[in-house]
Parts: C-alpha cells; structure tokens; sequence
C-alpha cells in the first residue's frame, strides 16, 4: 500500500527525499516517512516419504483449481513459525521438517510469499473449515490440478525448486 494520508493525523502526505529511496510519502505535521507496506504470507509444499504432496482446495480461491497450504503471517512470528502453524491448522498435521524455498511477490494481494517445503509422513487430514478438500497427490502428476503458470503463481514456483531437488 501506498500511503496518501498519514495515518496517524491524516495530514496529505508529501514527496520528501529519503536517501537511496528518493521521493517519499512524508507527513510533515508529524515529521515521519510512510514507506510503502505490503502483507507477508506464508505458502508450504508439503510432501511425505512417498513423494507425494498435500494439495488442498480452497473454495474463495477456484472451485477447479487445486493449491498449496498458504496464508498470512501475525504479527511477532518468524516465517517458519507461520508455515508450521498454517500446516497444523488447515491439514491437521505437523511436519517433520521445513526448508526454505524462496520468495514471490503476488501482485494481486500486494504480498509477499516465503515458500517452503515441509516434509511429514503420510497421514490422513484432519482439514479446516477454511479447505473444501486435500489430496496426497503423486508430486509428478501435481500440476495437472493447479492454477496454471503465470506470473506471480508462487505454488508452481514452490513445485518446481521442489522437483529440482528430488530428480
């Protein structure tokens, strides 16, 4: 989000250099930048012994496309913090163990994704009201379900570091 107003008195905000950043949203009632915010989110591949994955749908998303677990950070949690938690809440599961696989910027949401790869063992789901359904899913036939490629579709991105690592 780009600030016009501060939000703090709601002054109109003006251009004012910031070192390296240049023109900055500046309050001058208040004598402070507004930088740029953006949402931090979490979305996890999670995988078991089998090299399987967990792919889940979400009915506010597509009623035809299938994705990984994914959602918002809280304020004071770490990343990895989150991806366990979102696990443990969606699917019902713990994992055995988290790997770090990149960041994604999602337009759409203005949010930034830290994707991961959770490794569990193969068990059935016990799924939030938040998911239609979750499937174990042979990792080779995944994409077959999910949102096709474009942009910004962090899930494949995900997939694909995921691939890399087990072929």
């Amino acid at each position: 989000m780009i600030y016009n107003y501060c939000p703090v008195c709601g002054e109109k905000l003006l251009g004012k250099l910031a070192g390296d950043d240049g023109p900055t949203p500046f309050c001058p009632q208040c004598d402070k930048f507004w930088f740029p915010t953006f949402s931090d989110c979490v979305i996890v591949l999670v995988t078991n012994e089998l090299n399987e994955i967990a792919l889940v749908k979400m009915p506010y998303l597509s009623q035809k496309y299938e994705s990984l677990i994914s959602g918002y950070m809280k304020p004071g949690e770490t990343a990895e913090v989150a991806a366990n938690r979102e696990v443990q809440e969606e699917l019902g599961i713990s994992l055995t163990s988290l790997r770090y696989s990149g960041t994604y910027w999602f337009a759409k949401n203005e949010a930034l994704m830290h994707g991961f790869i959770g490794t569990t063992v193969k068990q059935d789901f016990k799924i939030s009201d938040e998911l239609a359904s979750a499937k174990w899913v042979l990792a080779k036939d995944a994409p077959q379900y999910m949102f096709p490629d474009s942009p910004g579709n962090a899930a494949l991105a995900v997939y694909r570091n995921f691939i890399r690592e087990i072929y």
